[in-house]
């Protein structure tokens, strides 16, 4: 969650542009396809498919449940309810029009692997977001009612064939930020700080979030979310530093 693999704008579309995140072994690379790239409210759906199957496979092993396939079949009220948000005609053919983002979508990671004995060996992965999706079924007015997503092959192999897998729960309030930036910066400090704080410069924040605006822009925003002081289980404050402003992100319960 320390990378962005979708856009932080509501306006920006960013139809077929990438974004390169580099690696000290390679790159992770997000390329949008002609509907526009999905964005961090899109990927929504994708927490919800995550939780979904995480569940599945928890109740697989403790020997309540079978195995989950790769097949996610919600309603749309059901993914309107789990983002928090209205259960409207309109909310419902953005769901529709989140699904075609995420779809074509494209996450491309290329790094060295190095083999034991062989030297190193270049490691080439490409996906999408999400699988194929299907309409299921609609309302008597048309409105799209049932789902069925299919789980990308980099999401279903993490969390069904890895012993512990690494899933971060999400606060309820999380779906609740209006700003990209903002969700952004819950989801590095769930990773990096955790239960306790860390510390990111300013420009480190600005080339992992992949915005596309100016890191003047970036940085206004940026202290505006630190003055307003209302990120979910977070609380963040501005340092200076030697290579320029750092963010401090501390746990509230750690205080």
């Amino acid at each position: 969650m320390d990378v962005a693999v979708f856009r932080l704008s509501k306006r920006h579309k960013r139809a077929g542009e990438v974004i390169r995140h580099p690696l000290p072994d390679g790159y992770i690379e997000v390329k949008a396809g002609p509907d526009g790239m999905a964005s961090v409210w899109d990927y929504d759906i994708v927490l919800m498919m995550i939780s979904a199957l995480t569940d599945a496979m928890n109740r697989y092993r403790e020997g309540t449940g079978e195995r989950p396939g790769r097949i996610f079949r919600p309603y749309v009220s059901e993914i309107l309810k789990f983002c928090r948000k209205g259960d409207g005609s309109r909310q419902a053919e953005e769901v529709e029009a989140a699904l075609d983002r995420l779809k074509g979508t494209t996450i491309k990671i290329r790094r060295k692997r190095h083999l034991q004995g062989r030297g190193a060996d270049l490691l080439v992965e490409t996906d999408s977001l999400i699988g194929a999706y299907k309409i299921l079924s609609r309302t008597e007015t048309g409105k799209v009612c049932g789902l069925q997503i299919e789980a990308p092959d980099w999401i279903w192999q993490a969390i069904t064939q890895r012993r512990r897998p690494e899933v971060l729960a999400l606060h309820p309030d999380y779906f609740l930020i209006q700003s990209g930036i903002g969700r952004f910066l819950y989801r590095l400090a769930r990773q990096a700080a955790g239960q306790s704080e860390a510390q990111w410069s300013f420009r480190k924040i600005y080339e992992r979030s992949g915005s596309s605006g100016t890191f003047r822009e970036f940085c206004r925003h940026l202290r505006k979310i630190i003055c307003g002081d209302a990120l979910p289980e977070y609380t963040l404050r501005e340092v200076h530093g030697k290579t320029g402003p750092q963010l401090v992100i501390r746990h509230r319960q750690g205080l």
